[in-house]
C-alpha cells in the first residue's frame, strides 16, 4: 500500500524561539514534515522556490517584507502554495488584508496546538480555515476602509501634529481640500477627532513608517 505523502511545511517567523517551538510541535505529526524556515518575507519567497512546501505558516510582522506582502507575492509566483497566517498581531487589518491577498488560513498564536494542526490539514486539502479567535477579532475590530495615497499622506501629517494650514502648505493643496481629506479619513477609520485618528492609525499600523 502506498504511503500517504506528508504535508511539506515552511515556517516563517522572525523570532527563532517561535520557529523552534513550531518545528518541535510538527515533528510529532506523522503526516507533516518541516522542510524549511524563514525569518522575513523575502526569505519566504526564496525558500519556497527552493523547498517547494505545500503550506507556509506565515507571521504577519516580519522585517524586509511583511507577511501580507509576502502572501501577495506568493500568490503570483506559487499559487498552489497554501498560506496560514499565525499571528499575535493586535488588530484585524493585517489579517484581513492577508486573507484578501490569498491566505486560506488564519490562527492566533494564543490558540491551542490542535487548532493550528487542524488548520494545516484543512488548507492542505484545499479548504479555508479561520479560527474562532480570528473570527472574533475580525468581528470586534473591523478592518478600516482602504485610504487613498493622498489620505495616507494627510494621516501621516496628522500623526506629526500638523495643522490643516501646515498640511496644505506641505502638500501644495488648499486648506479646504485638506479638510475634505481629514473628514474622509475620520469616516473611513471611524474616528471622531484628530487624536483618535492618530491613535487608531498607530494601533492598526495604517502607516508603515
Amino acid at each position: 500500500m502506498l504511503m500517504k505523502q506528508k504535508i511539506k511545511i515552511l515556517i516563517a517567523d522572525d523570532h527563532k524561539i517561535v520557529r523552534i517551538g513550531l518545528s518541535a510541535l510538527l515533528a510529532h505529526e506523522k503526516d507533516m514534515s518541516v522542510v524549511g524556515e524563514a525569518e522575513d518575507g523575502q526569505q519566504v519567497l526564496d525558500n519556497v522556490a527552493r523547498m517547494k512546501p505545500d503550506v507556509v505558516i506565515m507571521d504577519l510582522m516580519m522585517p524586509v517584507m511583511d507577511g501580507e506582502m509576502a502572501t501577495t507575492e506568493l500568490r503570483k509566483t506559487h499559487p498552489d502554495v497554501k498560506v496560514i497566517i499565525l499571528t499575535s498581531y493586535g488588530t484585524a487589518d493585517g489579517i484581513a488584508n492577508a486573507l484578501q491577498a490569498g491566505a486560506t488560513g488564519a490562527v492566533l498564536k494564543t490558540a491551542d496546538d490542535s487548532i493550528l494542526l487542524s488548520a494545516i490539514r484543512a488548507v492542505a486539502s484545499g479548504q479555508r480555515f479561520i479560527s474562532e479567535g480570528i473570527s472574533q477579532l475580525l468581528a470586534n475590530d473591523p478592518p478600516a476602509q482602504k485610504l487613498s495615497p493622498r489620505q495616507l499622506e494627510v494621516l501621516h501629517s496628522l500623526t506629526r501634529g500638523l495643522t490643516n494650514k501646515e498640511i496644505a502648505l506641505q502638500l501644495g493643496i488648499g486648506e479646504a481640500r485638506v479638510e475634505e481629506h481629514v473628514n474622509a479619513i475620520f469616516s473611513k477609520i471611524n474616528a471622531s477627532n484628530r487624536a483618535e485618528a492618530v491613535a487608531i492609525a498607530m494601533r492598526k499600523h495604517l502607516l508603515k513608517i
